[in-house]
């Protein structure tokens, strides 16, 4: 391999930022960190902190070694005591950064060289990879569909046209499988930017891609007849879903649900029917709402503390395992929903009272004591 020439990496520059469709400074910038990176492999430490200044007019580069001034230097190769800085800069403060030598590159050997193009290709993948994301941006919190890339143990990547992007274990709906090249409805939950560059991270697991969907299906919501006021979901298991209505007359729950459940179905189609879906009535009384968001349980009586913002929930001892569902889930569900920690407990049956006999009985009792 030839040594790499600053002037064929400033030629190259243009025809890269034209092909990748990338901003010409995004791709200045590539070039001057791997500038950088290159002449500190050839002349410098691996820890110093070098900077080049690339000129696209004549193809030259100028490399700084930048220390910062501190007060006790515990690594030479990047820091500066405050004496020494201030013979280089007199105005040189603790914090700041100096320039302690400068130095002219046209060319490189063949190590530094390869350094160098490893550092572009990186930082090309990654500032394309921001581009590309930067057009998701307006898409959080939206729903689109993409295909299955590769399925790995903890985490499934989909591609989204030009970007990819993640779903997570804890973003999956639990006993979903997935399968290359399979299409799939995802909401975007976010962009993640981390050491490692930006990520788009998905879910179809979480409480907003089930108020998406039925936003789709419910153009009543569109109009404000009704809303979602709140939900809580163990995706794949079952979702509670509390509506209200904001006209007079119109039912909430059944205008969710759908003539002959079609709405409701729908989303059950997109998440699965494994997931059972609740769709109970808000109320502004907390007694209410505690009641209907532990439906299909029959309460007997609703204690609340509203300070601590807890309530016991008395029930009769066959509803005692609906109201609490399998592994507690229906209470622990309804609990999210309310913002009230709920605590089941068994209404104590009070004992049959003894009927008094009818005027009918009297009468025939005394009918035969007369007969006596």
């Amino acid at each position: 391999m030839q040594d790499l020439n600053v002037k064929q990496m400033t030629l190259a520059m243009r025809t890269i930022a034209e092909e990748k469709a990338l901003p010409e400074d995004v791709i200045l910038g590539v070039i001057e960190q791997a500038i950088a990176a290159a002449w500190r492999r050839d002349n410098g430490e691996r820890e110093q902190n070098v900077r080049a200044e690339l000129n696209i007019n004549d193809g030259t580069a100028k490399v700084s070694v930048v220390k910062t001034v501190v007060e006790d230097v515990e690594n030479d190769a990047n820091q500066i005591s405050l004496e020494d800085a201030r013979k280089i800069d007199e105005n040189a403060e603790l914090g700041a950064e100096v320039v302690t030598e400068t130095h002219d590159v046209t060319s490189f050997g063949r190590v530094a060289a390869q350094t160098a193009k490893q550092v572009v290709i990186q930082r090309l993948r990654e500032a394309e990879r921001e581009v590309v994301l930067a057009e998701f941006e307006d898409k959080i919190g939206t729903v689109v569909t993409g295909v299955v890339q590769r399925v790995e143990p903890r985490v499934v990547r989909v591609e989204l046209g030009k970007a990819t992007g993640i779903l997570p274990q804890s973003e999956q709906i639990q006993g979903e499988y997935y399968s290359v090249g399979q299409r799939l409805r995802v909401f975007i939950k976010d962009i993640e930017r981390d050491g490692r560059g930006a990520q788009l991270v998905l879910s179809r697991g979480n409480e907003a891609f089930i108020e998406y969907l039925f936003r789709q299906e419910v153009p009543e919501m569109e109009t404000g007849a009704v809303e979602i006021k709140g939900i809580a979901r163990e995706a794949g298991r079952r979702t509670k879903l509390a509506v209200a209505s904001l006209v007079p007359g119109v039912d909430p729950v059944g205008t969710f649900v759908g003539g002959h459940g079609t709405r409701v179905n729908a989303v059950m189609n997109e998440i699965g029917d494994q997931e059972k879906i609740d769709i109970v009535t808000y109320d502004e009384n907390i007694d209410t709402y505690i009641r209907n968001a532990l439906s299909p349980a029959e309460i007997v009586k609703v204690e609340i503390d509203k300070e601590h913002k807890s309530a016991k929930v008395y029930v009769t001892e066959d509803q005692q395992s609906i109201a609490i569902g399998r592994g507690g889930q229906n209470v622990r569900l309804a609990s999210r929903l309310t913002g009230y920690e709920l605590d089941i407990e068994t209404a104590t049956a009070k004992p049959a009272e003894k009927k008094p006999r009818t005027n009918i009985e009297d009468g025939l009792f005394a009918a035969i004591e007369n007969q006596e």
